[in-house]
């Protein structure tokens, strides 16, 4: 969707067009819950997060100014909605956490991954060829991966992450790059 396009969905809003709401959520429903996932971690809260996205949006329309980029305000509203998120429930999830901490592991715990005997010392190459994108992207730090996602999911540009995320430009391409590497160490381009 272009910015041209977004603006008239926009002032169609305004004009209580639901169907304008309808295209936009058409459109960044997926964009929208990756962002969220990325921070949450979790698909069932991404999935709350994402509907009460497009329920704030209708809300909140008079807040988007018309020519600063309808996809960096998107972001800016969902990471925003999903950090909430996680400052609300971090105290319950800490209480959470400490009770499991008192748990013993399960007997899976210490068995070796899928596909690997470790009687076969495996290569560091059988092993990396072994991890799937999942655990390549999970390889990577959240500030890494935060920027893997805005870049390559989000396409957005590196001047719009670094906006986004009020951070440096040379750190976020640093970011990137470091990323890129070990991305590419695990056999993804």
């Amino acid at each position: 969707m272009t910015n041209q396009e977004f603006e008239l969905c926009i002032t169609r809003i305004k004009n209580g067009d639901k169907e304008g709401l309808k295209d936009i959520y058409e459109a960044y429903l997926g964009y929208i819950f990756r962002i969220v996932y990325e921070i949450l971690k979790s698909r069932e809260n991404a999935e709350d997060i994402t509907s009460d996205f497009f329920i704030k949006l209708w809300e909140k329309v008079d807040s988007y100014r018309p020519g600063s980029g309808h996809k960096a305000f998107l972001t800016v509203m969902a990471r925003n909605m999903a950090i909430d998120y996680l400052r609300k429930h971090k105290k319950e999830e800490l209480s959470a956490m400490l009770n499991d901490l008192g748990a013993a592991p399960d007997e899976d715990y210490f068995k070796a991954p899928p596909g690997i005997n470790p009687e076969d010392n495996p290569t560091e190459e059988e092993v990396i060829s072994e991890m799937s994108l999942k655990a390549a992207l999970e390889s990577l730090g959240e500030a890494e991966r935060q920027v893997v996602s805005l870049k390559v999911l989000g396409e957005l540009t590196f001047k719009e992450i670094t906006e986004i995320l009020n951070c440096p430009m040379g750190t976020i391409t640093w970011r990137y790059q470091n990323a890129i590497k070990k991305l590419r160490r695990c056999g993804y381009e």
